[in-house]
């Protein structure tokens, strides 16, 4: 079994509301991959006898525990101190740590406060991590069952500190067999019916099946122990992609996809595979669109206006609304005469005069692709106040590519 690990938080900027605490997500990814099994988050404002508290609980509970914050120089600082009585351990004044914190003022030609010199006041027996990136040193002890690791809230210190220090202690200290996280991420499908797809497949109780919705994706994660066979693994996660069917974007965690992939990476691959290029023509985005794939080389050039009508003139076309697949199919060949690009990807209203149509309700929006084979297109609804349906219809833009480019249409 896994060795248990906890993240604990400390200041009233996260209880508040006032900071996001983003540091608990990233070390919670980092220990996960590193085989722990991470149990609990937990966060305590800038009261003494709260500190202490959760302390003395963590300490009997887990086998490690990754607190961040309260090593400032400020009053309401108070980890080092929360620590010492909790568990009965004196501070002591390390010399290499006022050192080092007057180090980082010098080099910055500045006066060192006469605060800072609580900062190098830590538990009696613990482990000074050294913080060349500020003046607070973590530190780390053993107390019962649980190994603490302390360092600073300042997410930078607290990455540098976890790199240089904390991941290096945590591998000597404990026997870690990674668990292998395979995440399937699809588009155009809800987690409902992805639940009702995935019941008709025999998934072991070994593998942890969960699901993540986002805007315009649904990410269904499977956790698979560190020794389930890899050939068994493969075999499954086939079952579902072909379960779940074009939807199907990518596939994060197996072999050269072991990194995070997402949509636009899938569509470099892909065009750069190709050695494709493309224009884009776009009125319900008005060039959101062309802005998700900026600095991709394979993106030739951009056309947006705020109705198909006004595109229309900009393209120097007599615009026909009566048929939205010629209509889209004429705005796509006069983009074509402007540019060399293999490809024009068309993004339209359903209304030809509208220029207000993310204010409605629901609006139609038609995707077209003109390519050396000919023209495809599709039209789908979008809902939701503006951001929403902005987000929808680049993400619905680029998956009908996707698809396209895949041989999915």
């Amino acid at each position: 079994m896994n060795p248990r690990l906890e993240i604990f938080s400390q200041g009233e900027e996260i209880v508040t509301g006032q900071v996001v605490d983003t540091n608990s997500a990233w070390l919670s990814q980092q220990a996960v991959e590193m085989g722990f099994t991470v149990t609990r988050h937990t966060a305590v404002g800038d009261k003494l006898e709260d500190l202490i508290s959760v302390l003395q609980d963590v300490a009997k509970r887990t086998d490690c525990c990754i607190c961040t914050g309260g090593l400032g120089p400020t009053t309401d600082d108070l980890t080092a101190e929360a620590v010492a009585k909790a568990f009965d351990l004196p501070l002591i004044f390390d010399e290499i740590a006022f050192g080092q914190i007057q180090q980082f003022f010098s080099n910055r030609n500045r006066i060192m406060p006469e605060c800072n010199r609580k900062q190098a006041l830590l538990p009696k027996g613990s482990l000074r991590l050294d913080n060349t990136a500020g003046t607070a040193s973590g530190f780390a002890l053993q107390v019962d069952r649980c190994w603490f690791c302390f360092v600073p809230g300042v997410p930078s210190e607290m990455k540098h500190l976890f790199s240089q220090h904390i991941q290096p202690l945590l591998l000597q200290k404990f026997i870690l067999e990674p668990n292998q996280l395979i995440t399937i991420r699809t588009i155009g499908i809800g987690e409902s019916s992805l639940q009702d797809l995935l019941s008709n497949i025999d998934i072991p109780q070994c593998v942890q099946l969960g699901f993540r919705a986002e805007l315009g994706e649904v990410q269904t994660k499977l956790l698979f122990p560190a020794n389930y066979s890899q050939a068994e693994l493969k075999n499954l996660i086939e079952q579902i992609t072909a379960q779940i069917g074009d939807a199907v974007y990518a596939v994060n965690g197996l072999g050269r996809e072991a990194g995070d992939v997402d949509l636009i990476s899938v569509l470099d691959n892909l065009m750069t595979t190709n050695e494709y290029t493309i224009a884009i023509a776009e009125t319900v985005n008005q060039g959101l669109l062309a802005a998700k794939l900026v600095g991709l080389p394979w993106l030739l050039s951009s056309h947006y206006e705020q109705s198909n009508m006004h595109l229309a003139q900009q393209l120097n076309i007599n615009y026909l609304d009566k048929d939205p697949k010629i209509s889209a199919e004429t705005i796509a060949y006069a983009v074509q005469k402007k540019t060399d690009a293999d490809m024009v990807l068309i993004q339209l209203t359903g209304n030809s005069k509208a220029s207000n149509i993310l204010h409605e309700k629901s609006c139609v929006i038609q995707n077209g692709l003109l390519t050396k084979k000919g023209f495809n297109h599709e039209t789908i609804s979008i809902t939701g106040d503006i951001k929403r349906k902005q987000s929808q219809a680049a993400l619905a833009s680029l998956n009908f590519l996707r698809k396209k480019l895949q041989g999915q249409m």
